[in-house]
């Protein structure tokens, strides 16, 4: 068996790992990267990237429902071609994926770029395809897999995932959406807009993982207007006739369609590792104890980024835990990281966003909450998008900025504003006194911002605006 000897191993090539492998580089340490199956990022292949490629199409053919409201007709029979989309999105899809290859793996020589499965043969050893590699220190970043449960097993060959949606040359005619968090809401109200019968599934009440009461609201009543919505109880399969139709039951509601995609969610890739040869517990979660700050499991000489954490499955926070696992990895002396303000997007139409602190985690005596209805703003009423509501929450005592929740138009552009507010540590007043353009969809944030202002304690000395100091 062939024998290598590293100061540092990184499991898994995805964003988490070639952010670790960045930093482990600019430390001079040796190291190994070590990757099973396709190169590229699941970003890139089968996740942010291909999924809004996919839902820019779909948006941009919906357009042809609303434009008669503008004086321009004859639009809403315009045929699309759905085999022609999903090779668009594919064309797309490769091009960023070789742009990730070709800065990244494709330059990277054998002896430091290893493919195949890894596993432990003890604290400091792994067996990768008959090579066993000793390392002083492991960073492990293997990813996730979409959860499939065992009982649908038989009807793989009807169901679709992340994983196998932008291989298909032809889209099914009917489809059920089973779990409609952020990845079910956005493909499912894409492949609507595309002209498919698509019906969700959910077993929790609210969507896209909202848990403001009013938001949540907002959002079923907007986007159950594009396709029915069957919320509140589990989903369970069964099968028309052998090889036909899967009839997807929930509770009282029924529907037979053509294929299932299901989104229940991702498990990490930790299977395999046989942690419990490195000394390591992965706990009840199924993933081991580790340190948010420092990426360290334990106290042991092993590191954990990205999906395989299971807990903030975003790409820049993948990039984020990568480059301080790779950077702790390879100093003797540990450095805690503070993280950035969760920030989290679904790229539905309108927008879902949450930044800071979520409703469900809020201590609401000590609250204060500003609200702005989009029906009446004025921007959003020119660009024919005057739905949904935007919430945000503040320290009633101190006016701090606390985190908000909302679904709106360009809810992805509010939510950074308030995510750099947030992390910059405003107060409501601090943020009113910003300038704010007419007309803009932002000064829908600065209604829900003197909302807020209102009920807050902490108020500016004089004028909300800033006032020029007299030298």
């Amino acid at each position: 068996m062939e024998k290598i000897s590293v100061d540092i191993a990184i499991i898994g090539s995805g964003s988490a790992g070639l952010y670790a492998l960045s930093q482990v580089r600019d430390s001079g340490k040796s190291f190994v990267l070590i990757n099973s199956g396709p190169t590229g990022t699941t970003c890139a292949r089968v996740g942010c990237m291909p999924s809004k490629a996919l839902i820019q199409v779909a948006e941009e053919y919906h357009q042809r429902n609303i434009l008669k409201r503008y004086g321009i007709e004859g639009l809403k029979e315009i045929p699309i071609d759905r085999e022609a989309v999903m090779d668009h999105v594919r064309d797309l899809r490769d091009t960023f994926v070789e742009r990730v290859r070709s800065n990244s793996t494709d330059k990277m020589p054998p002896d430091r770029f290893i493919q195949g499965y890894a596993r432990f043969l003890d604290p400091h050893t792994l067996e990768v395809e008959g090579r066993e590699i000793h390392a002083q220190r492991f960073i492990i970043a293997t990813g996730s897999t979409p959860i499939l449960p065992a009982a649908w097993e038989p009807f793989r060959d009807r169901i679709i995932t992340t994983d196998t949606l932008f291989e298909l040359e032809q889209l099914p005619n009917s489809l059920a959406v089973i779990g409609l968090g952020v990845i079910g809401l956005e493909i499912g109200q894409a492949l609507s807009r595309l002209g498919i019968a698509v019906t969700g599934f959910d077993q929790l009440e609210s969507i896209g993982g909202i848990s403001d009461p009013v938001v949540a609201k907002s959002a079923v009543e907007i986007l159950s207007r594009e396709f029915p919505l069957h919320l509140g109880a589990p989903a369970t399969l069964s099968e028309e006739r052998a090889g036909g139709p899967l009839r997807v039951t929930a509770g009282e509601q029924s529907v037979v369609v053509d294929q299932v995609f299901v989104s229940l969610g991702r498990r990490p890739n930790l299977e395999g590792l046989a942690l419990e040869k490195a000394g390591i517990s992965r706990g009840e979660s199924g993933t081991p104890p580790f340190n948010p700050h420092t990426m360290q499991i334990g106290d042991s000489h092993l590191f954990i980024a990205g999906d395989a954490t299971h807990d903030r499955p975003l790409l820049h926070e993948a990039g984020d835990e990568g480059r301080i696992a790779g950077y702790n990895a390879s100093h003797d002396q540990l450095l805690a990281f503070a993280r950035k303000a969760p920030l989290a997007i679904t790229f539905s139409d309108p927008n879902i966003c949450s930044v800071g602190t979520r409703w469900s985690q809020l201590d609401q005596a000590t609250t204060a909450v500003g609200e702005v209805q989009f029906g009446p703003v004025g921007r959003a009423m020119i660009m024919g998008k005057n739905r949904g509501v935007l919430r945000l929450y503040a320290e009633r005592q101190s006016g701090r900025l606390l985190g908000a929740e909302m679904i709106c138009t360009r809810a992805e552009n509010l939510g950074h504003l308030l995510a750099w507010s947030l992390q910059q540590g405003l107060t409501v007043g601090e943020m009113l006194q910003m300038p704010f353009y007419h007309p803009v969809i932002e000064e829908a944030m600065q209604a829900a911002l003197y909302d807020c202002y209102s009920k807050v304690e902490n108020k500016n000395p004089g004028p909300i605006m800033e006032l020029q100091r007299k030298e």
